[in-house]
């Protein structure tokens, strides 16, 4: 069996649900960052921000996610990378950065809202971290807005 290195993820909540990426794809955490509000954009996307010259677009997990969110007024950014681009998940509250031997990596074993953008689930100490694939939870929101931009007049740019 080949070795596997041991991975570090960043931890977070989404309402009271502990979660986490990998941390290779974080870019930055930001704190109480103003956005800009997108007209037609997917019920996800909460708006742009703007980081480094960099326009981000920001996502809420929360719904995708099946987790309540707690009413919290002071939220994070947390900024990922994926290729090229950069990508914003609005997150409750930053916790640590973690190793994970894979050895110790659950494959999700029952469907549910979030099954495609869980890849596994890791017993901590004191509760479930469940971990996250952002590309997935992204790609899964460009194909609602695609889907909202067909609808008439949802369209942007030149004429027909």
């Amino acid at each position: 069996m080949p070795f596997e290195p041991v991975r570090r993820w960043c931890t977070f909540l989404v309402g009271d649900a502990c979660f986490a990426v990998d941390s290779a794809a974080v870019i930055e955490v930001l704190r109480d960052r103003g956005l800009t509000r997108v007209p037609l954009a997917a019920s996800g996307v909460l708006g742009l921000a703007h980081l480094r010259g960099r326009i981000v677009p920001v996502v809420d997990p929360a719904e995708r996610l099946g987790v309540h969110p707690t009413g919290r007024n002071t939220r994070t950014h947390l900024v990922v990378a994926l290729g090229d681009d950069w990508y914003g998940l609005l997150v409750d509250e930053m916790l640590d950065v973690i190793e994970i031997p894979p050895a110790r990596i659950e494959r999700p074993t029952a469907p549910g809202a979030a099954g495609d953008v869980v890849t596994g689930t890791y017993a901590a100490e004191h509760q479930l971290v469940h971990l996250l694939d952002p590309e997935r939870m992204i790609q899964a929101l460009v194909r609602q807005g695609a889907h909202h931009a067909a609808r008439p007049g949802g369209t942007h740019g030149g004429l027909d």
